[in-house]
């Protein structure tokens, strides 16, 4: 029930439209008694000759013992019985399919619109999470979540919430029915529901968890599919499509599994009902022939009886349906609310302020650093820096001496576990996480570019940024010159990833949005490493461009491309070892020195 009403709270926008379908649906069950009760004249009235003779202004359809008077709504010459049965029989469907029409159209309203919003908030709390989130949550598991979970979501709270409103509608219709012809006969005749109830709830539970384990069996076969697919190159230089296949087809025959229990499992409910449905048709024809046989009861009355019995276990059996399709939702909304109330580690405190602008250092201040998934594993140890303003400070270092995690930790991906990082003397914990994003540009090693134009990728740097911005950009990145060779310049769109361009031609427009987002703080993440010597020659200048009138943290395995720094930090198993320029370095005996001899010597080989 908490999960049901939570998933309901997305519906409270729409309360009014929700209302009137409420309204329309009681309709639409009235007019299905009324169909039931319809049979009754027409047994008695219509199929009856002798009746034919009599005259009548009132159409006599019982309901709770007295009569609805239809003969003042008539024209005076119409006194037939037929005639009125089937202009009642008329009006009945009219209404009744007008009103399930415009009911129907307003559940969904509602429950698309719900869901709607239900999607775009766990879209935008996916987007606040840390980077620990995205390393405990593999993209094809999150958008899986929030595609195929809320798609359940989505199919409970519009097409399945119409229709239970208007088979709890018609169930209530038919049950007056029934009362108000025979109450005794009605209280014998529903006796059966408790043994068709009771297995149904019992089976939502189980429903409930093969439905999670679908949806977890379906992020599995989705990320087998995103990992092929965006990795197609590796799967074919290595001929590993036959291991593909047979992971896609190991997880497909998963999920096909899981789908066919809930098959099975939903399934079962419709044959109870059917059982203990003719069981009491039985009873109920044994029951008929005394009462008729002692004049207590009309044919007519008995088969409205019947018809009205047999009409609600339609939407009993339907009703049984339903509550197992919700039971289906609410598994796939586990994961969905997971995600809503997952706690984010680097939260923004209560009284943040507003980084203005950037004017003196950063100061790492006695910075300790653990991963939060891996406690025992890689630390910063006590690392005590100060970086000033303007100048350009080189972390260099053995692989998996911990450069980048470094430099994450300026913009806050993560929170340091010890100490402080202070900008300007204040913690960066105290700030607003916009406002300190807003003053750091990064290029990284790998590049991660929009499947849209040239154009956008730019100015996605800026927002609103002209035309005219976005040139001046790619001209400072050197990148103008590629970009007017391209099929349609500026508007080019560049694939998935910026797979149309070269590597280089994806620095390039990496810095230029960087160029135009013109921030005082710049982080490289060895933005030369993967490029040939032309390429780098290229981005080099245009990094030169980037660098200028900037505070600068350059993490670089080359150590040619750093050795006009100001401030070269050399780091060893997560502590600095070293701190120098390249003069001082280079003959100190040190890592530094070891690390350039080695890559001298490769160069000369």
């Amino acid at each position: 029930m908490k999960e049901l009403s939570r998933l309901l709270r997305y519906s409270r926008p729409y309360t009014g439209h929700l209302f009137f379908s409420v309204i329309l649906m009681a309709c639409v069950g009235a007019a299905q008694a009324l169909t039931a009760l319809l049979i009754g004249p027409i047994f008695d009235r219509v199929l009856n000759p002798a009746s034919e003779e009599t005259p009548v202004s009132l159409f006599t359809i019982p309901l709770i013992k007295k009569q609805i008077m239809l003969g003042d709504l008539l024209p005076a010459s119409i006194h037939n019985v037929w005639t009125m049965v089937a202009i009642a029989i008329l009006a009945v469907f009219l209404i009744k399919g007008l009103c399930d029409y415009a009911a129907n159209y307003l559940i969904n309203y509602v429950g698309f619109s719900a869901v709607t919003d239900l999607r775009q908030t766990v879209f935008d709390r996916v987007l606040q999470q840390d980077a620990q989130f995205f390393e405990s949550n593999s993209t094809a598991r999150v958008m899986s979540s929030i595609m195929n979970d809320l798609e359940k979501i989505q199919v409970a709270l519009s097409h399945i919430l119409a229709d239970w409103l208007r088979q709890t509608f018609t169930a209530l219709g038919l049950l007056a029915v029934l009362l108000q012809t025979d109450w005794k006969l009605a209280f014998v005749s529903l006796t059966v529901l408790p043994f068709v109830l009771v297995p149904t709830l019992r089976l939502g539970r189980r429903i409930r968890r093969t439905t999670r384990a679908a949806q977890d069996n379906a992020a599995e076969l989705n990320q087998v599919l995103q990992e092929t697919l965006s990795g197609h190159q590796v799967v074919k230089s290595f001929g590993a499509e036959d291991v593909e296949s047979n992971r896609f087809r190991d997880r497909a025959e998963k999920l096909r599994t899981t789908n066919l229990r809930y098959v099975a499992q939903q399934a079962i409910a419709s044959p109870i009902i059917e059982f203990f449905g003719a069981l009491t048709i039985v009873g109920l024809l044994t029951y008929a022939r005394l009462q008729i046989k002692a004049g207590q009861m009309t044919t007519g009355e008995f088969t409205s009886f019947v018809i009205a019995l047999l009409m609600l276990y339609e939407p009993v059996k339907r009703l049984t349906g339903i509550h197992n399709i919700f039971q289906q939702a609410l598994g796939a909304s586990q994961k969905v609310f997971e995600y809503l109330d997952n706690e984010q580690q680097v939260r923004e405190r209560p009284h943040a302020v507003k980084l203005a602008k950037f004017e003196k250092a950063i100061h790492f201040d006695d910075v300790v650093f653990r991963y939060p998934s891996v406690p025992d594993g890689f630390v910063l140890d006590h690392i005590q820096l100060e970086v000033k303003a303007g100048q350009v400070v080189a972390l260099v270092g053995p692989s998996g001496a911990g450069k980048t995690t470094f430099a994450n930790l300026v913009p806050r991906f993560y929170d340091v576990t010890d100490g402080a990082i202070r900008i300007d003397g204040k913690d960066i914990r105290d700030l607003k996480l916009d406002s300190l994003r807003d003053k750091i540009s990064i290029v990284a090693q790998d590049t991660f570019l929009f499947n849209d134009t040239v154009a956008a990728n730019i100015g996605y740097g800026l927002r609103h940024a002209t035309k005219e911005q976005i040139q001046e950009a790619a001209k400072n990145a050197l990148a103008d010159e590629f970009i007017e060779r391209l099929s349609d310049g500026y508007e080019t769109m560049i694939g998935e990833r910026g797979v149309k361009l070269s590597g280089g031609q994806r620095q390039r427009l990496a810095i230029a949005r960087a160029l135009l987002k013109n921030a005082p703080i710049l982080i490289l993440d060895e933005a030369t490493s993967h490029l040939d010597t032309e390429s780098e020659r290229l981005v080099q200048k245009a990094l030169q461009n980037l660098m200028e009138h900037r505070t600068v943290i350059v993490i670089a395995h080359r150590l040619s491309t750093v050795r006009r720094a100001d401030k070269i930090v050399v780091l060893e198993r997560g502590k600095i070892s070293e701190i120098g320029t390249h003069e001082d370095l280079v003959s100190g005996g040190g890592i530094y020195q070891r690390l350039h001899e080695m890559q001298f010597l490769e160069a000369d080989v």
